[in-house]
């Protein structure tokens, strides 16, 4: 388990991330974008999302940097654009976890399944600290 960083940007999360990569000479990122996810046929992505970044990250000198761009109409604040990331495949402690920090803070995505992982949801805790928490079970690439 370890915590990560995950920023976010408006738009330019491919130029963001390929920029990255070469600045610190890693391999090409692997992109996916919103047009790219498994259909939700309640949930459709609107035509001007479905070329934005939906996940990608790098190694940067040994650590994982996330990277997505906001849904469009989602809020965006430069400066503002960072969450920590905490995984682990222990689906109990991503719940305690995500319990304990929702007290007093503002949900933003429930706990749920979602196609990537059995259980993840985000929020911003009573610090204003933005946090995703998501389980792993183990066969994740």
């Amino acid at each position: 388990m370890a915590i990560n960083v995950y920023l976010n940007f408006n738009g330019n999360t491919r130029e963001a991330v390929e920029y990255y990569a070469e600045v610190f000479g890693t391999e090409p990122p692997h992109i996916m974008t919103f047009g790219e996810a498994p259909p939700d046929p309640s949930h459709p992505v609107p035509e001007e999302a479905k070329h934005r970044v939906m996940h990608a990250n790098l190694m940067i000198a040994g650590s994982p940097v996330m990277f997505s761009d906001v849904f469009p109409g989602m809020p965006y604040t430069e400066g503002n654009n960072i969450s920590l990331t905490v995984t682990d495949t222990d689906a109990e402690k991503i719940r305690h976890w995500f319990n304990k920090l929702k007290e007093g803070g503002t949900v933003h995505m429930e706990l749920q399944e979602t196609f990537w992982s059995k259980a993840y949801g985000n929020l911003k805790d009573k610090f204003g600290i933005h946090w995703q928490l998501s389980h792993d079970n183990g066969q994740n690439g």
